[in-house]
């Protein structure tokens, strides 16, 4: 499976939908209850109204931290702080 975390942006051919960190993680726990492999998960940073369900989408990268399951991850938000913050976290915790 392929997981888009997104609120605005269409998804991409492929892939899964999740709105909000909440979402994923219940995307990532079906996976994992099904052995279904996660091919990657491409996050937004800013989630608008959706981060009342579990935050900004770093937040997801700290809970694949915490559990020790450092799925591929990739970054598409274009926020000027939070991109590179998501990638400076990947790079330092999943290397």
């Amino acid at each position: 499976m392929k997981i888009w975390l997104d609120d605005l942006r269409d998804t991409p051919a492929g892939y899964t939908r999740a709105y909000c960190v909440a979402d994923a993680k219940n995307l990532i726990e079906d996976c994992e209850r099904r052995g279904e492999r996660i091919e990657v998960i491409d996050l937004d940073y800013d989630l608008g109204m959706y981060e009342f369900y579990g935050g900004k989408g770093i937040r997801l990268l700290e809970w694949l931290h915490e559990r020790g399951t450092h799925y591929p991850c990739e970054v598409h938000s274009t926020h000027h702080y939070g991109k590179p913050e998501m990638e400076r976290y990947i790079w330092w915790n999943w290397v």
